[in-house]
């Protein structure tokens, strides 16, 4: 078995960036997205000893920036306490990114509500993707759920960056249709 290690030493250098426009486009803040991405780093440091290799180290990352994040919303939205936070999604906007994975509660909590609501909400995203075309069930999971690139993807299904993104805003669409009717 391969040993799964970590590089820490070569996170600012290699994600940083990644980390800094992903969080900048959730929060809309430089300052308050250069303070998550620090928090991501630390964060990441502190749980290194949980890192299995199931995941790229930038999606490791990533998983721990969302967090981050909704961390973020749920203390500036104080009237909702420990809520689940709802990212406002607008039809008119794709800026929200992967609102859908914001929704999951820490995998990396120890708190036990989370697991009952990770596993109700996952069967909820499961139910609503089987409704979905097949073909735009199959790239709302490779993109999102999988974090396979646009390129990939492309490649594999043999389409275009645009009609990968069409799919991608209609998946989204109808996902949180059937999340608000069956879940929220």
């Amino acid at each position: 078995m391969a040993e799964h290690r970590l590089h820490p030493e070569n996170w600012v250098d290699h994600y940083a960036d990644y980390l800094f426009n992903y969080a900048v486009a959730r929060v809309s803040d430089a300052e308050i997205a250069k303070d998550l991405v620090q928090e991501t780093f630390f964060a990441g440091l502190n749980s290194a000893k949980n890192y299995k290799g199931d995941a790229a180290e930038r999606t490791w990352l990533i998983a721990i920036l969302k967090r981050k994040v909704i961390d973020h919303y749920r203390k500036i939205n104080s009237k909702k306490g420990k809520a689940e936070v709802r990212v406002s999604y607008s039809s008119d906007s794709d800026s929200e990114g992967d609102w859908l994975e914001e929704q999951v509660a820490d995998p990396f909590s120890q708190d036990g509500d989370n697991v009952l609501e990770n596993e109700e909400l996952g069967f909820a995203i499961q139910e609503c993707i089987s409704k979905l075309p097949r073909k735009q069930a199959q790239v709302f999971q490779m993109k999102t759920i999988q974090g396979m690139s646009t390129e990939d993807i492309c490649n594999e299904l043999d389409i275009n960056p645009s009609n990968l993104w069409v799919m991608i805003h209609r998946a989204r669409t109808a996902l949180m249709g059937c999340l608000n009717d069956n879940w929220f």
